[in-house]
C-alpha cells in the first residue's frame, strides 16, 4: 500500500497576520515557520522515502527543501523536490490578500464554513472548492500509481488542500471538511490500498508520523475486525 505523509508548510507572516495568502507570490516562511520546518526535518531525519513532492508556491518549497536535507531516498542518495502544481493552494480569486476578519463579513463566508462544496470564489481566477479537492486527490492517486504500492512519500501542501484530501480519504462530504485540522508544519498519514484509504493520523508531528509509517507496513489491505493490535 502506498503511504503519503501530507505536510502543511510552516507558518508565514500572512498566517500570523490573518491574511488569506492564496496563490499570491512572495509569501515565504517567517522566522517561526523556518523553525517549524527545521524541527520537522529533525523529527523525520533518516526516514527513507520514495519521493518528496511539493506545491510550487514559495512557502511549501521552503518547507520541502528543509525536509530534503535530512530525508533519505530509497536509492540511498539525496532527495530532489518534485513540484506538483495540483497541490497548490486553492485559487481564492478576489479574496486573495484580504484579511480573514474582513472576509468574515462577506455573505460567502458562511457558505465557506458550512457548505464549502457549493463555494466558487469570486473573480476571474476564483476556483470552486470542489475543483480544488478533485485536482488534489487526483494528484495523490497519480503519485500512488507512479511510485507503486510499497512507496512511502511526502507531499507538502496547504491547509485547505490537505483537509480536502483527508476528507476524501475518510469518505466525508466536502461540506464537513472544516471539522479537520491541519496546523502549520503538521503531518497527516494516509495509506492507500486496493480497497480503501486508511487515515493513520492527522495534524500530528514527525515523531507520530514515523510510528504510523511503521504500522502501515505491518498491516494488510483489509481492516481488522475489532481494531487490530496497532503498532
Amino acid at each position: 500500500m502506498a503511504t503519503v505523509l501530507l505536510v502543511r508548510h510552516g507558518r508565514t507572516e500572512a498566517n500570523e497576520k490573518g491574511i488569506l495568502a492564496g496563490t499570491a507570490p512572495g509569501i515565504k516562511l517567517d522566522s517561526r515557520g523556518v523553525e517549524q520546518a527545521v524541527a520537522l526535518a529533525e523529527q523525520l531525519s533518516g526516514l527513507e522515502v520514495s519521493a518528496l513532492i511539493s506545491s510550487p508556491l514559495e512557502r511549501t518549497m521552503q518547507t520541502a527543501q528543509s525536509l530534503a536535507t535530512t530525508l533519505v531516498g530509497t536509492s540511498g542518495g539525496p532527495l530532489e523536490v518534485s513540484t506538483e502544481s495540483a497541490l497548490a493552494e486553492c485559487e481564492y480569486g478576489d479574496w486573495t490578500g484580504r484579511s480573514l476578519s474582513e472576509l468574515a463579513q462577506e455573505d460567502l463566508w458562511r457558505s465557506v464554513q458550512d457548505h464549502p462544496a457549493s463555494v466558487v470564489f469570486p473573480g476571474a481566477n476564483g476556483e470552486a472548492m470542489s475543483s480544488m479537492q478533485y485536482r488534489a486527490v487526483k494528484a495523490i492517486r497519480r503519485w500512488n500509481d507512479i511510485l507503486g504500492p510499497d512507496a512511502v512519500y511526502i507531499a507538502v501542501s496547504h491547509g485547505d488542500v490537505i483537509k480536502a484530501i483527508l476528507a476524501d480519504a475518510l469518505g466525508m462530504h466536502l461540506d464537513l471538511f472544516q471539522r479537520i485540522g491541519a496546523d502549520p508544519c503538521s503531518v497527516s498519514v494516509v495509506s492507500y490500498t486496493a480497497t480503501r484509504p486508511f487515515v493513520l493520523s492527522s495534524n500530528g508531528d514527525g515523531t507520530q508520523a514515523r510510528r504510523h509509517v511503521t504500522v502501515a507496513h505491518k498491516n494488510k489491505d483489509e481492516a481488522p475486525v475489532g481494531g487490530g493490535a496497532g503498532g
